[in-house]
């Protein structure tokens, strides 16, 4: 027979402590939330890991915060717990099945379910089937995963692919991969089981709807940050702890990305906009959300306090580098060591700095990669843009730059983010590492520009009813020297 509790209902007009604003939590709703198709925020208050806020006021509309803790086959029983002892708690079984080795211990770790999972789990629990259905995947696909994983060193790599044969599980199987190889799991002393559960939790905290900002665009900036880290002059002077903080900022630098950019959450007066102030309100909450899964998996539970405190604040400084706002603040301070030829690796602040430009190009290299994959990016990441504009033009906002489908194209944006944004950046990059793999990326950069061009033109050429020469995508087959080494 089957227990269920009903949770009491909050009252509404609670304001919100400052202890639960700092906790870890995903990407919840204002009081418009039908902008992200979310029902009314009274409805939603009936569900676990979200805070609302009502516009007027930013008030807290309600808080409903679920510990979710596995008991023993007896039973369970709501509780309540020192730090909120004002809200009403109760403790759910995680998995439905008990574990046949013998009942659980009661002190298992607690884990506030973020909305994005909540929403999943809570399908599953009224029996919906998920849009993508779980495949048991045959020893053939993961052999071949496996023979990609010799080949990860190399710029090449379909990340696409990867996703395809590992099952959608690219960036915990990459990851865990990197750590492997750089030897970081014995030189760190981690536990092999809460580093694997670190990973799982990083990959499911990513929103899969995401065309782009998702858990497939992590493992490929996991995957670029580990070409860069390969690079001869970072790879003689870089440290395991760079490296570790290296691979744990691009695995977690767009952590629970809710799809939509800064402007947007300002002007709905999304909660975060105001918790952070206005400033790299994504970045702040990516890196809030990293520590949060960090803290909750104990993954560096064993090291000093000091020194996990430490790495939580360089992996926040690396994350935060990757706000496309103060792209032009990095890069003239990249230019100028650079033209002052003082950039000294044996100085711990200049290696932590040459990792914020690396994650930062690792952030932005699609456009550098192979045309068949980079066009693939460019199409997902215009349907993101185009999507939130879809939405701002259904409840009356400002269309933000980049977002209207009726002005605006895949080349369009490609052209103009690569002349301003990807060419600057990626020539400094070459100035400091003038290696194959730099070369590599900006002749990919220099093709995809042409290609995009080419593509134009014939549809330019098209609507004028004339005839157009086709496309330089041909120029695509040139070869390329390839990128960095495999390993």
């Amino acid at each position: 027979m089957e227990v269920c509790y009903q949770l009491p209902v909050l009252p509404l007009d609670r304001p919100v402590p400052k202890h639960v604003l700092s906790r870890r939590g995903a990407i919840s709703f204002s009081s418009s939330s039908s902008l992200f198709g979310a029902p009314d925020p009274r409805q939603l208050s009936q569900r676990r890991g979200a805070i609302s806020y009502d516009s007027s006021d930013q008030t807290a509309l309600y808080i409903r915060m679920l510990d979710v803790r596995v008991r023993s086959r007896v039973g369970f029983e709501p509780e309540r717990r020192g730090s909120h002892p004002y809200l009403p708690i109760d403790f759910r079984i995680l998995h439905s099945q008990p574990d046949s080795a013998g009942p659980v211990s009661a002190r298992r770790i607690r884990r506030l379910l973020s909305f994005q999972r909540y929403l999943r789990s809570s399908r599953l629990g009224r029996g919906v089937t998920p849009q993508s259905p779980l495949h048991i995947l045959d020893h053939d696909y993961t052999g071949q995963a496996k023979c990609m994983l010799e080949k990860v060193g190399s710029w090449t790599f379909d990340i696409f692919l990867f996703d395809r044969l590992t099952n959608g599980n690219s960036l915990v199987n990459l990851t865990f991969h990197l750590f492997k190889l750089y030897g970081l799991i014995e030189l760190f002393q981690l536990d092999m089981v809460k580093l694997r559960r670190f990973l799982v939790m990083v990959q499911e905290d990513y929103h899969r709807q995401n065309p782009y900002h998702n858990a497939v665009h992590a493992a490929d900036v996991t995957q670029a940050m580990h070409c860069y880290l390969r690079e001869p002059k970072l790879a003689k002077s870089l440290t395991s702890c760079d490296i570790l903080l290296g691979l744990l900022a691009a695995a977690t630098h767009d952590l629970d990305h809710p799809g939509v950019s800064q402007p947007f959450l300002i002007k709905t007066n999304h909660y975060l906009a105001a918790l952070y102030q206005n400033t790299s309100v994504l970045e702040n909450h990516h890196w809030r959300s990293a520590v949060g899964l960090l803290r909750e998996s104990g993954l560096f539970s064993h090291l000093p306090t000091q020194d996990g405190l430490d790495m939580e604040r360089q992996l926040g400084s690396l994350i935060l580098a990757t706000d496309i706002s103060r792209q032009n603040e990095y890069l003239s301070k990249f230019r100028e060591h650079l033209d002052r030829e003082d950039l000294c690796l044996a100085n711990a602040g200049h290696r932590h700095f040459l990792l914020q430009m690396a994650l930062k190009c690792a952030d932005i290299c699609n456009p550098c990669r192979p045309w068949e994959l980079s066009k693939q990016w460019s199409e997902k990441v215009t349907e993101e843009f185009f999507h939130q504009g879809d939405i701002e033009k259904k409840h009356k906002l400002e269309v933000s730059p980049l977002c209207d489908s009726q002005t605006n194209s895949v080349g369009k944006i490609q052209i103009g983010f690569m002349t301003y944004v990807v060419e600057p950046l990626f020539a400094e990059w070459a100035r400091f590492s003038d290696t194959r793999l730099s070369q590599t990326m900006l002749g990919h950069l220099g093709l995809n520009k042409a290609g995009w061009t080419g593509l134009l033109q014939a549809q330019a050429g098209v609507a004028e009813g004339t005839d157009t020469p086709a496309p330089a995508e041909d120029a695509h087959s040139k070869v390329l020297p390839q990128g960095s080494g495999e390993s």
